[in-house]
């Protein structure tokens, strides 16, 4: 998908298998910038097939040519009796730092709740941190909302839980 109003050929893919290790080398690249790698980030970004698309999920790819920059997960959560999903998180978004600031995270994200509302999905879900002030704005201008949640036992850096409600 070619990302609308934008003249410098960027585009939107699923996940294909090649780009695994630029999944990989952006999370882990701002991970390490704000934080501290966990266990829960190695298990997702390490075997990113087994972690979002074997349950039923999706990796998105921002692409300018050949070169990804950016990406976000959407892992199915709450399995209904028909076998869809009532909710997915989204997990693991990363814009690589010389293109932050442009749009794409927002590009990335306005295309993942698309991808989320065709799959007939009721929420999406994401743990955060709330010192990641840009990517907070790109959520709360996508209409997620903050929420009390007990704390994501996953990661010792989440200190915040939003919502959006589709």
């Amino acid at each position: 998908m070619l990302v609308s109003g934008r003249e410098d050929s960027i585009r939107i893919i699923g996940y294909s298998p090649e780009y695994a290790g630029d999944f990989a080398r952006l999370n882990y690249q701002w991970i390490e910038h704000y934080f501290r790698i966990e266990e829960e980030d190695r298990a997702a970004l390490d075997h990113p097939e087994a972690y979002a698309i074997a349950p039923g999920g999706e990796i998105f790819f921002v692409l300018q040519g050949d070169r990804v920059l950016g990406t976000v997960a959407l892992v199915p959560k709450d399995l209904k009796a028909d076998g869809s999903f009532l909710k997915f998180e989204l997990a693991k978004m990363a814009v690589d730092p010389a293109f932050q600031g442009q749009g794409i995270g927002k590009d990335l994200l306005d295309h993942a709740i698309a991808y989320a509302r065709r799959r007939g999905v009721g929420q999406i879900v994401l743990s955060t941190n709330d010192v990641l002030a840009p990517a907070l704005k790109v959520y709360g201008n996508a209409g997620f909302v903050a929420k009390p949640a007990p704390q994501d036992e996953r990661y010792e850096r989440s200190n915040l839980f939003m919502q959006l409600d589709l």
